[in-house]
């Protein structure tokens, strides 16, 4: 783990950058910059929290893996963004419940545990943001649930492969990485794939696929959930 330039420092995060008091600028002068590369688990299931963890630069994603190896996608945390799961791990004192995995080269900071009570007791701003971050981790969350609960996969699939397209037509992955995102079996995927490749939506290459029917993708979407 190499250095983070401490220019660097909370430019990512206003709120945080913006408090004043003598706790909260004690606390972030400790904190630890941490560097890290793609591929790189930063915590796992089952382990202790130890620390409070700021991106400053790059995407972490946090996944739920089952014991039969199904994988779901939680959340990813962006840069200006915090881990509500380590929130959450840290207020109640208990052991990480999935895991993080930097998706792309991270810059962050991590607040150690002790550090961060101190912050939570002595520096109003610093909690406001904590419980501010958390509620709108839970909001997540509940969409999450909402959206595997109730959502016609077909219609979240749909609107999947329009988000990372974007405006473009090739989208790069498999099946899997599909389904991992979904929070569903790679079959699943593939067999709704080959249904949009059979109605001529998308075209289906090895390790990629073509989006051929942006319009007919955004109706699907559309779709009432049941």
């Amino acid at each position: 783990m190499g250095e983070v330039d401490d220019s660097q420092r909370l430019n990512a995060f206003p709120a945080l950058r913006d408090i004043g008091d003598p706790v909260w600028h004690r606390v972030i002068q400790s904190a630890q910059p941490i560097s890290v590369s793609a591929g790189t688990v930063l915590f796992r299931g089952g382990e202790a929290c130890e620390n409070y963890l700021l991106v400053l630069d790059g995407v972490v994603k946090v996944q739920k893996v089952s014991e039969s190896g199904h994988e779901i996608i939680l959340h990813r945390i962006q840069a200006g963004q915090v881990c509500e799961l380590t929130t959450s791990c840290l207020l109640a004192d208990a052991d990480y419940p999935a895991e993080a995995i930097a998706e792309t080269k991270v810059h962050a900071l991590l607040i150690q545990k002790t550090h961060f009570y101190e912050a939570m007791s002595g520096s109003p701003g610093f909690r406001k943001f904590v419980f501010s971050s958390l509620d709108h981790g839970v909001h997540e969350l509940v969409q999450l649930i909402e959206e595997v609960a109730f959502g016609h996969m077909d219609s979240r699939l749909a609107k999947h492969l329009l988000d990372l397209a974007g405006s473009q037509k090739i989208i790069q992955g498999t099946h899997y990485d599909l389904a991992v995102e979904l929070g569903t079996a790679r079959e699943v995927v593939s067999r709704l794939l080959k249904e949009f490749e059979h109605h001529g939506w998308v075209k289906l290459h090895r390790g990629k696929l073509e989006i051929l029917d942006h319009d007919s993708l955004r109706e699907l979407c559309k779709k009432v959930r049941g």
